[in-house]
């Protein structure tokens, strides 16, 4: 990744106060800039920009039985250019979710706690 430019960053969650209270915590303690988008789709409309870290949701779009989740919409990001940093959040505790997760490309899978947009600001200065 190329040093000395701000990163991109897509937050993807259909949980709007939640994706509005990881923004804030984002341009507070990681200096890039930080989109954000309520479904999956939303964010794949916008792939082309080239982000440098999605952080999504797992479980995207709960009530349409149509939209994506987000397994599946890693798998469109890696597609569309491997070199994406994916993070999945979610709420799931279950260790064969987090393996699949990282299986299919994901970076990190975090936990939805208390340290969760903590984990999430030391990955994304990690990982760019």
């Amino acid at each position: 990744m190329e040093i000395g430019r701000p990163k991109k960053i897509f937050i993807v969650d259909d949980d709007p106060m939640l994706t509005e209270a990881i923004m804030d915590w984002l341009t507070r303690h990681v200096p890039h800039n930080v989109s954000t988008f309520s479904t999956g789709e939303e964010c794949l409309k916008h792939i082309h920009e080239k982000p440098d870290v999605v952080v999504l949701d797992y479980y995207l779009n709960t009530v349409s039985r149509d939209a994506a989740n987000g397994i599946e919409i890693l798998k469109v990001i890696k597609k569309f250019d491997p070199s994406v940093h994916v993070i999945i959040l979610s709420s799931q505790e279950h260790y064969g979710i987090a393996v699949q997760s990282i299986q299919k490309g994901a970076e990190q899978y975090v936990i939805k706690d208390e340290k969760a947009f903590e984990k999430i600001a030391s990955l994304i200065n990690d990982l760019t």
